[in-house]
C-alpha cells in the first residue's frame, strides 16, 4: 500500500465529500430543468436532452485520460485541478447565451467532473488500509448519496423562482468553494509537477485490468451492475410511479428519492456491516435484499408499497456496489487511479446499455416483467460474484 500523504496534504474526508457533492449535484442538476430549457430556447424536448447525455458521455469517456493522469501527476493534484476547472465551467455555462454553448459547457463539466470521484475513491485506496476502507469509502459516498437527495428538489425549487441559470451560479459557487479549500489545503503541491521519474502505468494500466482472470470478473461485475441498476431498474422507478399509480412528476421524484434515505443509512452503517458479515455476506446479502425490493417494486399493489422499497434498496445496493468499488481498489494497485477509472468506465458502459434494453424491455413487456427480470439478473450476479469474484479470506 502507497504511504499516507503528509498531514498536511491529506485533506479531511468531509472535503473529499464535499467534492462527491458536487459532481453529483452536476450529473442530476438539469432533471427537473427541462421543460425550462425547452421554452427559454424554443425547442423540444428531445432537443434539450443531449444536456444530460453530453455530460454522462463525457464523464464515461474522460476515464480514459483522468486515471492515467492521477497515476502520473498525483490523485489529489489532478482532482483537486479538475474540481476548479468543474467549477469554472458551471459558471461559464450560467451566461451561455443558446442552446449550443450551454451543451458545450456540458460537455467540458462532464471531462472535467470524471477526475474527481475515481481520483478520489483511489485516494482513499493509497491512504487507508484495507481492512477499514470500506467505512472510510461509505462516508466519502455521504456526499454522493447528499446529492442525490437535494439536486432534483433544490434545482427545481432556485430554477422554479430565479431561472435555470441560477442553478449554475449556485453549484458553480459551491464548487469553486471546494476547490478554493483544495487549493489552500495543498498548497503550492497543487501546481507543482513532481520531480522523478514518471509514476503509474498509463494506458497499460487499463490493460492490465484485462490481462488476469480475477481482474476480467470484477469488470464483468462492474458491467452487469451498470446495466441491471445503474441503467436498468432504478432509473425507472419514477416512471413507474407516475404511469403505474398515477403520481404526479414531483410526487414520483419524491418517492424515488427514498432510495437516498436508505443509502444515507448504509454510509452511517458500512464499518459495522463490514465487520459483522464480510465481503462474501455483504454481496450475498446485497444482492439478495435488491432482488427482493425490485421484485416488490414490481409487483406493488399500491404506489406506498414501491416507494418503501425503493427506500430500503438504497440500503442493500450499497452492500453489494460497495465491496465492488472497494475490489476495484486493488485491481491494479500500482496504477489505482487507472483501475478504479476502468471501473467507473465499465459501469458507464453498462448503464448505457441497461438504460437502451430496459426501455425496451418495459415497452413490450410492462413494468413488472422488467423488474422482475432485474431481479432475477442481480441475484444471480451476486451469487456468481460471492463464487468467482470476492476470494475466501
Amino acid at each position: 500500500m502507497t504511504p499516507a500523504a503528509p498531514r498536511a496534504t491529506n485533506p479531511p474526508i468531509w472535503l473529499l465529500a464535499c467534492a462527491a457533492f458536487t459532481v453529483g449535484c452536476g450529473m442530476r442538476l438539469l432533471d427537473p430543468l427541462l421543460p425550462m430549457l425547452a421554452r427559454e430556447f424554443a425547442v423540444g424536448l428531445g432537443e434539450v436532452a443531449p444536456l444530460i447525455g453530453g455530460f454522462a458521455i463525457a464523464y464515461g469517456l474522460g476515464q480514459l485520460a483522468s486515471g492515467p493522469l492521477g497515476d502520473r501527476f498525483g490523485k489529489l493534484r489532478v482532482a483537486g485541478l479538475a474540481v476548479i476547472l468543474y467549477a469554472a465551467t458551471l459558471l461559464a455555462a450560467s451566461q451561455a447565451p443558446g442552446l449550443g454553448a450551454l451543451l458545450g459547457m456540458r460537455v467540458l463539466s462532464g471531462l472535467a467532473a470524471a477526475a474527481v470521484i475515481p481520483l478520489l475513491m483511489a485516494h482513499i485506496a493509497d491512504t487507508v488500509p484495507y481492512e477499514t476502507r470500506q467505512g472510510v469509502i461509505g462516508r466519502f459516498l455521504t456526499g454522493m448519496v447528499m446529492a442525490q437527495l437535494l439536486a432534483g428538489p433544490v434545482s427545481g425549487a432556485v430554477g422554479e423562482h430565479f431561472g435555470w441559470r441560477a442553478t449554475f451560479l449556485l453549484l458553480g459557487g459551491a464548487a469553486a468553494l471546494v476547490g478554493l479549500v483544495f487549493a489552500l489545503r495543498l498548497g503550492p503541491a497543487l501546481w507543482r509537477v513532481p520531480e522523478g521519474p514518471a509514476r503509474g502505468a498509463g494506458m497499460r494500466g487499463f490493460l492490465r485490468l484485462f490481462d488476469r482472470a480475477p481482474q476480467r470478473r470484477l469488470m464483468l461485475a462492474a458491467g452487469l451492475d451498470g446495466m441491471l441498476l445503474f441503467g436498468g431498474a432504478l432509473p425507472f422507478v419514477a416512471s413507474l410511479l407516475i404511469e403505474g399509480f398515477g403520481l404526479s412528476a414531483t410526487e414520483a421524484g419524491l418517492a424515488a428519492a427514498g432510495f437516498g434515505l436508505g443509502s444515507l443509512v448504509y454510509t452511517r452503517a458500512a464499518p459495522v456491516l463490514v465487520k459483522r458479515y464480510g465481503e462474501r455476506g455483504m454481496v450475498l446479502r446485497g444482492g439478495a435484499g435488491l432482488a427482493a425490493c425490485l421484485a416488490a417494486i414490481g409487483l406493488a399493489p399500491a404506489w406506498w408499497v414501491a416507494a418503501a422499497a425503493q427506500a430500503a434498496a438504497g440500503l442493500v445496493f450499497f452492500m453489494f456496489h460497495g465491496v465492488l468499488q472497494a475490489r476495484a481498489t486493488e485491481a491494479v494497485p500500482e496504477a489505482r487511479g487507472t483501475a478504479v477509472a476502468g471501473f467507473a468506465m465499465v459501469l458507464f458502459l453498462g448503464q448505457s446499455l441497461g438504460a437502451v434494453v430496459f426501455g425496451a424491455l418495459i415497452v413490450g413487456a410492462g413494468f413488472g416483467a422488467a423488474f422482475l427480470v432485474a431481479a432475477a439478473g442481480i441475484l444471480a450476479t451476486a451469487l456468481w460474484v460471492r463464487a468467482a469474484v470476492i476470494p475466501r479470506r
